[in-house]
Protein backbone atom coordinates (compact mmCIF):
# COMPACT_ATOMS: atom_id res chain seq x y z
CA UNK A 1 0.00 0.00 0.00
CA UNK A 2 1.24 3.11 -1.18
CA UNK A 3 2.01 6.03 2.29
CA UNK A 4 2.08 9.59 1.71
CA UNK A 5 2.48 11.36 5.32
CA UNK A 6 1.15 15.31 4.89
CA UNK A 7 1.23 17.49 8.51
CA UNK A 8 -2.79 17.84 8.52
CA UNK A 9 -5.61 15.34 7.46
CA UNK A 10 -8.50 17.05 6.83
CA UNK A 11 -12.11 14.42 5.81
CA UNK A 12 -14.57 16.35 4.67
CA UNK A 13 -14.62 19.27 1.60
CA UNK A 14 -17.30 20.93 2.59
CA UNK A 15 -17.62 24.55 4.22
CA UNK A 16 -16.31 23.53 7.46
CA UNK A 17 -13.30 20.81 6.42
CA UNK A 18 -12.13 23.97 4.15
CA UNK A 19 -12.31 25.96 6.51
CA UNK A 20 -10.54 24.44 9.18
CA UNK A 21 -7.99 24.13 5.74
CA UNK A 22 -7.72 28.00 5.29
CA UNK A 23 -6.53 28.69 8.91
CA UNK A 24 -4.43 25.72 9.24
CA UNK A 25 -2.60 27.55 6.31
CA UNK A 26 -2.66 30.50 7.56
CA UNK A 27 -0.94 29.09 10.72
CA UNK A 28 2.07 27.99 8.49
CA UNK A 29 0.47 24.23 9.02
CA UNK A 30 0.29 22.03 5.35
CA UNK A 31 -2.73 20.20 4.74
CA UNK A 32 -4.09 18.24 2.30
CA UNK A 33 -8.25 17.83 2.58
CA UNK A 34 -9.68 14.56 1.22
CA UNK A 35 -13.27 14.24 -0.24
CA UNK A 36 -15.19 11.08 -1.64
CA UNK A 37 -17.17 13.30 -3.55
CA UNK A 38 -15.56 16.88 -4.22
CA UNK A 39 -15.87 20.41 -2.90
CA UNK A 40 -19.24 21.13 -1.45
CA UNK A 41 -21.16 18.11 -2.71
CA UNK A 42 -23.13 17.99 0.95
CA UNK A 43 -24.73 20.46 2.72
CA UNK A 44 -23.05 23.43 1.69
CA UNK A 45 -24.47 23.29 -1.72
CA UNK A 46 -27.98 24.10 -1.10
CA UNK A 47 -28.94 25.70 1.59
CA UNK A 48 -29.81 29.82 1.98
CA UNK A 49 -26.88 30.95 2.84
CA UNK A 50 -27.61 33.21 5.25
CA UNK A 51 -24.92 34.77 8.18
CA UNK A 52 -26.89 34.11 11.33
CA UNK A 53 -26.11 35.37 14.56
CA UNK A 54 -29.98 35.67 14.95
CA UNK A 55 -29.76 31.69 14.82
CA UNK A 56 -28.73 31.73 18.13
CA UNK A 57 -31.58 30.21 19.78
CA UNK A 58 -31.39 26.28 19.49
CA UNK A 59 -33.82 23.86 17.56
CA UNK A 60 -34.44 22.49 21.56
CA UNK A 61 -36.84 24.66 22.98
CA UNK A 62 -39.75 24.61 25.16
CA UNK A 63 -42.53 23.62 23.21
CA UNK A 64 -41.24 22.52 20.56
CA UNK A 65 -41.25 18.78 21.64
CA UNK A 66 -45.08 19.01 21.28
CA UNK A 67 -44.83 20.49 17.91
CA UNK A 68 -42.85 17.85 16.77
CA UNK A 69 -45.22 15.33 17.77
CA UNK A 70 -47.99 16.75 15.72
CA UNK A 71 -46.07 16.76 12.89
CA UNK A 72 -45.29 13.25 12.92
CA UNK A 73 -48.63 13.43 11.50
CA UNK A 74 -47.97 15.44 8.45
CA UNK A 75 -45.43 14.62 5.67
CA UNK A 76 -45.04 18.69 4.78
CA UNK A 77 -45.02 20.55 8.05
CA UNK A 78 -41.71 22.34 9.13
CA UNK A 79 -40.35 19.66 11.38
CA UNK A 80 -41.48 16.22 10.54
CA UNK A 81 -40.32 12.55 12.35
CA UNK A 82 -40.93 9.85 10.08
CA UNK A 83 -42.23 7.35 12.30
CA UNK A 84 -40.33 4.05 11.93
CA UNK A 85 -37.71 1.64 14.04
CA UNK A 86 -34.58 3.34 14.56
CA UNK A 87 -33.17 3.10 18.29
CA UNK A 88 -30.51 5.66 17.74
CA UNK A 89 -33.27 8.17 16.36
CA UNK A 90 -35.19 7.06 19.58
CA UNK A 91 -32.37 7.87 21.88
CA UNK A 92 -31.19 11.15 20.37
CA UNK A 93 -35.24 12.35 20.49
CA UNK A 94 -35.27 11.05 23.85
CA UNK A 95 -32.14 13.46 24.83
CA UNK A 96 -33.34 16.25 22.91
CA UNK A 97 -36.68 16.00 24.87
CA UNK A 98 -34.95 16.42 28.16
CA UNK A 99 -33.15 19.84 26.46
CA UNK A 100 -36.40 21.45 25.89
CA UNK A 101 -36.48 23.24 28.88
CA UNK A 102 -35.37 27.45 29.45
CA UNK A 103 -32.18 26.36 31.23
CA UNK A 104 -30.63 24.33 28.42
CA UNK A 105 -31.92 26.71 26.20
CA UNK A 106 -30.51 29.40 27.31
CA UNK A 107 -26.64 27.47 27.83
CA UNK A 108 -27.45 26.47 24.32
CA UNK A 109 -28.21 30.09 22.60
CA UNK A 110 -24.82 31.57 25.05
CA UNK A 111 -22.53 29.00 23.40
CA UNK A 112 -23.77 29.46 19.38
CA UNK A 113 -24.05 33.03 19.99
CA UNK A 114 -20.31 32.63 20.75
CA UNK A 115 -19.59 30.90 17.46
CA UNK A 116 -22.29 32.97 15.40
CA UNK A 117 -21.22 36.06 16.35
CA UNK A 118 -16.92 35.58 16.15
CA UNK A 119 -17.94 33.82 12.87
CA UNK A 120 -19.58 36.81 11.51
CA UNK A 121 -17.33 39.11 11.82
CA UNK A 122 -14.54 36.60 10.58
CA UNK A 123 -16.51 36.15 7.00
CA UNK A 124 -16.66 39.48 6.50
CA UNK A 125 -12.91 40.00 6.90
CA UNK A 126 -12.47 36.84 5.12
CA UNK A 127 -14.35 38.02 1.96
CA UNK A 128 -13.06 41.60 2.13
CA UNK A 129 -8.71 40.53 2.61
CA UNK A 130 -9.21 37.29 -0.08
CA UNK A 131 -11.67 38.69 -2.58
CA UNK A 132 -13.83 35.83 -2.20
CA UNK A 133 -16.45 36.16 -5.18
CA UNK A 134 -19.68 34.72 -3.78
CA UNK A 135 -22.50 37.53 -3.81
CA UNK A 136 -21.46 38.32 0.19
CA UNK A 137 -23.88 41.41 1.26
CA UNK A 138 -24.39 42.45 5.29
CA UNK A 139 -27.59 43.88 5.03
CA UNK A 140 -29.36 42.15 7.71
CA UNK A 141 -32.27 39.42 7.70
CA UNK A 142 -35.79 39.94 8.61
CA UNK A 143 -38.23 37.55 10.27
CA UNK A 144 -41.19 38.31 9.04
CA UNK A 145 -44.70 37.15 11.03
CA UNK A 146 -48.40 36.63 10.60
CA UNK A 147 -49.63 35.03 13.85
CA UNK A 148 -49.81 37.94 16.94
CA UNK A 149 -49.56 35.12 19.17
CA UNK A 150 -46.08 34.12 17.49
CA UNK A 151 -45.28 38.29 17.63
CA UNK A 152 -45.75 38.61 21.08
CA UNK A 153 -43.91 35.32 21.47
CA UNK A 154 -40.60 36.47 19.65
CA UNK A 155 -40.38 39.72 21.39
CA UNK A 156 -40.61 38.28 24.77
CA UNK A 157 -37.28 36.53 23.43
CA UNK A 158 -35.63 39.45 22.08
CA UNK A 159 -33.89 40.57 25.81
CA UNK A 160 -32.40 37.20 25.60
CA UNK A 161 -31.13 37.62 22.27
CA UNK A 162 -29.66 40.96 23.13
CA UNK A 163 -27.67 39.52 26.19
CA UNK A 164 -25.23 37.46 24.19
CA UNK A 165 -24.78 39.99 21.82
CA UNK A 166 -27.42 39.75 19.29
CA UNK A 167 -28.90 43.20 17.68
CA UNK A 168 -32.17 42.96 17.45
CA UNK A 169 -35.13 45.74 16.21
CA UNK A 170 -38.77 44.66 17.06
CA UNK A 171 -41.00 46.36 14.11
CA UNK A 172 -44.87 46.97 13.56
CA UNK A 173 -46.48 45.13 11.01
CA UNK A 174 -46.50 48.65 9.07
CA UNK A 175 -42.80 49.33 9.39
CA UNK A 176 -42.00 45.53 7.96
CA UNK A 177 -44.15 46.62 4.70
CA UNK A 178 -42.62 49.81 4.68
CA UNK A 179 -39.27 48.10 4.59
CA UNK A 180 -39.78 45.17 2.52
CA UNK A 181 -42.47 45.70 -0.43
CA UNK A 182 -41.70 42.53 -1.54
CA UNK A 183 -44.41 41.34 1.11
CA UNK A 184 -48.17 41.10 1.42
CA UNK A 185 -50.50 42.57 3.43
CA UNK A 186 -51.44 41.39 6.60
CA UNK A 187 -48.11 40.72 8.74
CA UNK A 188 -48.41 41.50 12.64
CA UNK A 189 -44.67 42.63 12.75
CA UNK A 190 -40.90 41.32 12.14
CA UNK A 191 -37.99 41.09 13.99
CA UNK A 192 -35.01 42.84 12.49
CA UNK A 193 -31.56 41.61 13.12
CA UNK A 194 -29.11 44.00 11.20
CA UNK A 195 -25.64 42.34 12.22
CA UNK A 196 -26.69 39.14 9.79
CA UNK A 197 -25.63 39.10 6.28
CA UNK A 198 -25.67 36.44 3.04
CA UNK A 199 -24.15 35.13 0.68
CA UNK A 200 -24.18 32.40 -1.82
CA UNK A 201 -23.10 29.02 -0.11
CA UNK A 202 -22.26 27.19 -3.81
CA UNK A 203 -20.00 29.69 -4.47
CA UNK A 204 -18.44 30.59 -0.76
CA UNK A 205 -17.44 26.73 -0.83
CA UNK A 206 -16.07 27.45 -4.70
CA UNK A 207 -14.04 30.28 -3.37
CA UNK A 208 -12.81 28.79 0.06
CA UNK A 209 -11.06 25.94 -2.21
CA UNK A 210 -9.42 28.53 -4.67
CA UNK A 211 -7.88 30.25 -1.44
CA UNK A 212 -6.99 27.07 0.11
CA UNK A 213 -5.18 25.77 -3.46
CA UNK A 214 -3.68 29.10 -3.57
CA UNK A 215 -1.95 29.13 -0.25
CA UNK A 216 -0.59 25.40 -0.78
CA UNK A 217 -3.29 23.14 0.21
CA UNK A 218 -4.04 19.96 -1.06
CA UNK A 219 -7.75 19.14 -1.89
CA UNK A 220 -8.08 15.21 -2.95
CA UNK A 221 -11.43 14.25 -4.23
CA UNK A 222 -12.70 11.06 -5.26
CA UNK A 223 -11.38 8.23 -2.77
CA UNK A 224 -13.51 7.35 0.33
CA UNK A 225 -12.00 7.19 3.58
CA UNK A 226 -12.33 3.34 4.50
CA UNK A 227 -10.23 3.53 7.88
CA UNK A 228 -8.56 5.27 10.28
CA UNK A 229 -5.64 4.83 12.41
CA UNK A 230 -5.39 7.99 14.99
CA UNK A 231 -3.24 6.41 17.07
CA UNK A 232 -0.54 6.10 14.21
CA UNK A 233 -2.35 9.47 12.30
CA UNK A 234 -3.18 6.85 9.47
CA UNK A 235 -5.92 7.18 6.68
CA UNK A 236 -6.83 4.12 4.38
CA UNK A 237 -8.61 4.93 1.31
CA UNK A 238 -10.83 2.80 -1.29
CA UNK A 239 -8.38 3.24 -4.17
CA UNK A 240 -5.53 1.60 -2.48
CA UNK A 241 -3.94 4.14 -0.85
CA UNK A 242 -2.47 5.40 2.92
CA UNK A 243 -2.02 8.74 3.88
CA UNK A 244 -0.77 9.46 7.39
CA UNK A 245 -0.11 12.66 9.21
CA UNK A 246 0.46 14.47 12.44
CA UNK A 247 -3.18 15.35 13.39
CA UNK A 248 -6.45 13.86 11.51
CA UNK A 249 -9.23 16.73 11.30
CA UNK A 250 -12.86 14.96 10.77
CA UNK A 251 -15.35 17.41 9.25
CA UNK A 252 -17.64 15.05 7.58
CA UNK A 253 -20.97 16.35 8.42
CA UNK A 254 -23.86 14.01 8.59
CA UNK A 255 -21.62 11.23 8.00
CA UNK A 256 -19.72 11.40 10.98
CA UNK A 257 -21.22 8.75 13.43
CA UNK A 258 -20.62 5.91 10.77
CA UNK A 259 -16.91 6.91 10.09
CA UNK A 260 -16.37 7.10 14.26
CA UNK A 261 -17.89 4.36 14.97
CA UNK A 262 -15.29 1.49 14.25
CA UNK A 263 -13.37 3.84 16.88
CA UNK A 264 -15.22 3.56 19.70
CA UNK A 265 -16.01 6.90 19.32
CA UNK A 266 -19.55 8.31 20.27
CA UNK A 267 -20.99 10.99 17.90
CA UNK A 268 -24.94 11.54 18.46
CA UNK A 269 -25.42 13.24 15.39
CA UNK A 270 -28.52 12.37 13.37
CA UNK A 271 -29.12 13.58 9.63
CA UNK A 272 -31.80 16.35 9.48
CA UNK A 273 -33.01 16.62 5.51
CA UNK A 274 -33.51 20.42 4.73
CA UNK A 275 -35.18 21.06 1.36
CA UNK A 276 -34.64 24.31 -0.95
CA UNK A 277 -35.70 25.30 -4.33
CA UNK A 278 -33.62 27.74 -6.60
CA UNK A 279 -35.23 29.62 -9.48
CA UNK A 280 -33.86 32.66 -11.89
CA UNK A 281 -34.19 35.86 -9.67
CA UNK A 282 -38.11 37.27 -9.81
CA UNK A 283 -38.28 41.20 -10.50
CA UNK A 284 -39.55 41.63 -6.82
CA UNK A 285 -37.28 40.06 -4.19
CA UNK A 286 -37.18 41.07 -0.73
CA UNK A 287 -34.41 44.01 -0.02
CA UNK A 288 -33.43 41.84 2.81
CA UNK A 289 -33.01 37.37 3.47
CA UNK A 290 -36.23 36.57 5.52
CA UNK A 291 -37.27 33.82 7.52
CA UNK A 292 -41.52 33.29 7.33
CA UNK A 293 -41.98 32.13 10.57
CA UNK A 294 -44.96 30.87 10.37
CA UNK A 295 -44.46 28.46 7.93
CA UNK A 296 -40.54 28.09 9.07
CA UNK A 297 -39.60 29.00 4.85
CA UNK A 298 -36.01 31.47 4.68
CA UNK A 299 -36.13 33.34 1.68
CA UNK A 300 -32.94 34.99 -0.03
CA UNK A 301 -32.28 36.90 -3.03
CA UNK A 302 -29.23 37.34 -4.86
CA UNK A 303 -28.10 38.77 -8.20
CA UNK A 304 -27.89 35.27 -10.06
CA UNK A 305 -31.11 33.24 -8.46
CA UNK A 306 -33.98 33.25 -5.74
CA UNK A 307 -34.16 30.33 -3.21
CA UNK A 308 -36.60 29.14 -0.73
CA UNK A 309 -35.49 26.66 1.98
CA UNK A 310 -35.33 25.03 5.36
CA UNK A 311 -37.89 22.17 6.82
CA UNK A 312 -36.43 19.91 9.07
CA UNK A 313 -36.78 16.42 8.83
CA UNK A 314 -35.24 13.31 10.58
CA UNK A 315 -36.04 10.33 8.33
CA UNK A 316 -32.35 8.60 8.35
CA UNK A 317 -30.32 8.89 5.03
CA UNK A 318 -33.15 8.40 3.44
CA UNK A 319 -32.60 10.70 -0.59
CA UNK A 320 -35.72 10.82 -1.80
CA UNK A 321 -37.02 14.27 -2.22
CA UNK A 322 -40.64 14.05 -0.98
CA UNK A 323 -42.87 16.47 -3.14
CA UNK A 324 -45.09 17.52 -0.23
CA UNK A 325 -42.50 18.87 2.13
CA UNK A 326 -40.91 20.77 -1.27
CA UNK A 327 -44.02 22.48 -2.39
CA UNK A 328 -44.32 23.11 1.28
CA UNK A 329 -41.97 25.98 0.43
CA UNK A 330 -44.13 27.34 -2.15
CA UNK A 331 -47.24 27.34 -0.33
CA UNK A 332 -45.30 28.84 2.74
CA UNK A 333 -43.72 31.49 0.55
CA UNK A 334 -47.16 32.53 -1.30
CA UNK A 335 -48.65 33.70 1.84
CA UNK A 336 -46.23 36.13 2.42
CA UNK A 337 -44.20 37.36 -0.85
CA UNK A 338 -46.25 38.98 -3.52
CA UNK A 339 -43.87 37.17 -6.02
CA UNK A 340 -42.86 33.99 -3.99
CA UNK A 341 -41.54 32.15 -7.16
CA UNK A 342 -38.90 33.24 -10.14
CA UNK A 343 -39.59 32.61 -13.64
CA UNK A 344 -37.71 29.44 -14.17
CA UNK A 345 -37.14 26.71 -11.57
CA UNK A 346 -33.30 25.58 -11.72
CA UNK A 347 -33.02 23.23 -8.98
CA UNK A 348 -34.90 21.40 -6.01
CA UNK A 349 -32.16 20.00 -3.91
CA UNK A 350 -32.45 18.14 -0.55
CA UNK A 351 -29.32 17.62 1.99
CA UNK A 352 -28.71 16.41 5.53
CA UNK A 353 -27.75 18.96 8.48
CA UNK A 354 -25.37 16.98 10.90
CA UNK A 355 -28.35 17.01 14.10
CA UNK A 356 -26.93 16.74 17.65
CA UNK A 357 -29.31 16.65 20.22
CA UNK A 358 -27.76 19.65 22.24
CA UNK A 359 -27.68 21.95 19.16
CA UNK A 360 -23.80 23.00 19.58
CA UNK A 361 -21.50 21.25 17.13
CA UNK A 362 -18.26 18.95 18.28
CA UNK A 363 -15.00 21.00 18.34
CA UNK A 364 -12.10 19.66 19.62
CA UNK A 365 -9.80 16.50 20.18
CA UNK A 366 -11.36 12.80 20.17
CA UNK A 367 -11.91 10.94 23.35
CA UNK A 368 -8.68 8.93 24.14
CA UNK A 369 -7.17 10.03 20.65
CA UNK A 370 -5.48 13.18 21.16
CA UNK A 371 -4.42 13.11 17.27
CA UNK A 372 -7.82 12.84 16.21
CA UNK A 373 -9.87 16.23 16.06
CA UNK A 374 -13.19 16.58 15.18
CA UNK A 375 -15.34 19.42 13.60
CA UNK A 376 -18.84 18.62 12.99
CA UNK A 377 -22.52 18.51 14.20
CA UNK A 378 -23.15 22.33 12.99
CA UNK A 379 -26.78 21.73 12.32
CA UNK A 380 -28.42 24.21 9.92
CA UNK A 381 -25.55 26.71 11.06
CA UNK A 382 -22.62 25.41 9.12
CA UNK A 383 -22.08 28.31 6.64
CA UNK A 384 -23.14 30.35 9.44
CA UNK A 385 -20.49 28.92 11.58
CA UNK A 386 -17.55 28.13 9.42
CA UNK A 387 -14.81 30.77 9.73
CA UNK A 388 -15.10 30.66 13.73
CA UNK A 389 -14.96 26.91 13.48
CA UNK A 390 -11.65 27.02 11.18
CA UNK A 391 -10.02 29.38 13.57
CA UNK A 392 -10.92 27.28 16.96
CA UNK A 393 -9.58 24.28 15.34
CA UNK A 394 -6.17 26.15 14.58
CA UNK A 395 -6.02 27.60 17.62
CA UNK A 396 -6.59 24.50 19.48
CA UNK A 397 -4.28 22.36 17.09
CA UNK A 398 -1.75 25.24 17.64
CA UNK A 399 -1.70 25.33 20.96
CA UNK A 400 -2.76 29.13 20.62
CA UNK A 401 -5.63 30.99 23.41
CA UNK A 402 -8.87 30.17 21.19
CA UNK A 403 -10.57 32.95 19.64
CA UNK A 404 -13.76 31.46 21.94
CA UNK A 405 -14.28 29.31 24.60
CA UNK A 406 -14.17 25.72 23.36
CA UNK A 407 -15.70 24.24 26.42
CA UNK A 408 -19.46 24.49 24.82
CA UNK A 409 -18.21 22.36 21.57
CA UNK A 410 -15.81 19.87 23.67
CA UNK A 411 -16.51 16.42 22.78
CA UNK A 412 -16.31 14.44 25.92
CA UNK A 413 -19.44 16.33 26.57
CA UNK A 414 -21.49 13.21 25.19
CA UNK A 415 -18.83 10.80 27.71
CA UNK A 416 -20.64 11.57 30.43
Amino acid sequence: METERDEVLIIGAGVIGLACAWYLLRAGRGVRVIDRVGVGAGSSHGNCGTLTPSHAPPLAAPGVLAQGLRGMLHADSPLYVRPRLDPALAGWLWRFARRCNRRDWLAATQGRAALLNASRVLIAELVAGQGLDCEYSSNGLVYAVRDPARWRRLQAEADDLRAVGIEVDAWSGEQLLAEEPALLPGVAGGMHFPADAQLRPDRYVAELARIVRAAGGVIDSGAAVVGIDPDEGELRLDDGRGLRAERIIVATGAWTPALLAPLGIRAPIQPGKGYSITYSRPPLVPRRPLVLKDPQVCVTAWDSGFRLGSTMEFSGYDSRLTPARVEALVRGARQFLKTPEGPQRLETWCGWRPMTWDDLPLIGPAPRHPRLLLACGHGMLGVSMSAATGQLVADLLCGRSPCVDPTPYDPVRFRR
